[in-house]
């Protein structure tokens, strides 16, 4: 394999967005499907990695793993998109360009080779921290939008109950008045005004 190869594949380790990594919740034969794609491509991948040797082969054979798991990360993420599976994606990725870029370093010697592995290292906590800091923004957001939903609703409720207790104040307002009206009325037709003042009103 050569160099560009190599580049090529750990560019596409860090950066590629799957496709699997945007899109609604999968059919169960879909998500099925996209298991045994992965599996394939994995398979097909160590196939290829076998042909080398040396660091070569080393290399190659971490690029495998790192796009396998992130690939069966992804695809929990998009099955269930919790917060905790677009994390465990971001983690998958540190994970995977970390081992690649461990692998690369052996390909050094001396305070090169030293300096290689620190700047693997640092930017391994710093894939790590981002990561973190992104699921907990996530979290709070999520836990945000949540309590301003609940305040809406509640403000919701109170403004349905003001109108209904408005409402019922106005109709036996009315009633009020067209009971005062049947007054003037006497016997069965006093008491049949009533009766459709009632009825009108909502009045038992």
């Amino acid at each position: 394999m050569n160099k560009f190869t190599l580049s090529a594949l750990s560019v596409a380790i860090c950066f590629a967005i799957s496709p699997l990594a945007v899109g609604a919740v999968m059919a169960k034969a879909d998500y099925s499907a996209a298991k045994a794609d992965i599996a394939a491509k994995y398979k097909a991948d160590q196939a290829a990695c076998a042909t080398m040797a040396g660091n070569v082969k080393d290399i190659c054979t971490e690029e495998a793993k790192g796009r396998n798991k992130i690939a069966a990360a992804e695809l929990v993420a998009t099955n269930e998109p919790t917060s905790k599976h677009r994390y465990d994606v971001r983690l998958a990725k540190a994970d995977a360009t970390y081992a690649v870029a461990m692998e690369k370093c052996d390909d050094l010697s001396g305070n090169a080779k030293d300096v290689c592995v620190k700047e693997a290292k640092a930017a391994f906590v710093t894939a790590k921290a981002d990561a973190k800091v992104a699921n907990k923004t996530s979290e709070a957001n999520t836990t945000a939008r949540v309590k301003t939903s609940d305040a809406n609703t509640a403000a919701q409720a109170k403004t349905m109950d003001a109108r209904k207790d408005a409402e019922t104040e106005k109709r036996d307002a009315a009633y009020a008045v067209a009971k005062e009206k049947c007054d003037a009325f006497a016997d069965d037709v006093k008491a049949n005004c009533i009766k459709e003042a009632k009825i009108r009103y909502g009045q038992s």
